[in-house]
């Protein structure tokens, strides 16, 4: 089966692709969308402008499409230039807390050119496939933050066996979503065991607000062998 997937450069597209490939579909591209703005109603704002160099290191075509608009259904519909000159059989999203919103209209412009909508986690819940991030090989870096918990010593932090366990804990004391789900933070994939190269941060810069607890990372960064 030849598929497309929605890749913003985080875990769970980057687990949504794995997936895809541990199948044994031909990923003939991924699709990033770079929102118009973080009130998006479809798209992740953070990570996904690192997107054409985690295709490099992936070695995956990519489509890049700037949105103009907002709205789910007109930023669905933006995906109508693209999607029809695709020659695949299934749009591939990941996450595991989609809003039916968003399955809706992912659904709706996909099956407009004849393809089915596959959402391999949705249904799971988030420590289930917390841990099976975990446990894939991924490198996950965190890039923002947005929780009670999360302080800026985490930005930039890896998301890995060895920092897990207190993860967790600070998931149940502070009641944010383990997984994120609902941005109270966003990661960046540098490396896992589908990347060809790997994505080096060669600089950083941890921007904070105290008022709101919650801040990013501006980062410059390279391709290297693996």
């Amino acid at each position: 089966m030849k598929v497309a997937v929605m890749y913003s450069g985080g875990k769970d597209s980057s687990m949504a692709l794995k997936y895809a490939l541990d199948q044994g579909w031909e990923v003939k591209t991924l699709v990033s969308v770079k929102p118009k703005s973080t009130e998006s109603f479809l798209y992740q704002y953070a990570t996904v402008e690192w997107t054409k160099l985690s295709a490099e290191a992936l070695e995956i075509p990519l489509i890049y499409v700037k949105s103009e608009k907002i709205g789910p259904k007109e930023e669905a519909d933006e995906l109508e230039s693209v999607f029809k000159n695709l020659d695949v059989d299934a749009l591939v999203v990941g996450g595991v807390g989609l809003q039916e919103t968003q399955i809706r209209e992912w659904k709706r412009v996909a099956g407009n050119f004849g393809m089915d909508l596959i959402v391999p986690y949705q249904g799971l819940t988030s420590e289930k496939l917390f841990d099976e991030t975990i446990n894939s090989g991924f490198e996950i870096m965190l890039t923002d933050v947005a929780t009670d918990g999360l302080g800026p010593e985490w930005l930039g932090n890896k998301l890995n066996k060895e920092t897990a366990s207190e993860f967790k804990k600070l998931s149940k004391k502070f009641g944010f979503d383990i997984l994120g789900e609902g941005g109270y933070y966003n990661t960046l994939v540098t490396n896992g065991p589908i990347f060809k190269k790997k994505i080096q941060v060669t600089d950083s810069k941890k921007i904070w607000d105290n008022k709101t607890s919650s801040g990013y990372l501006e980062i410059e960064a390279k391709l290297v062998p693996k």
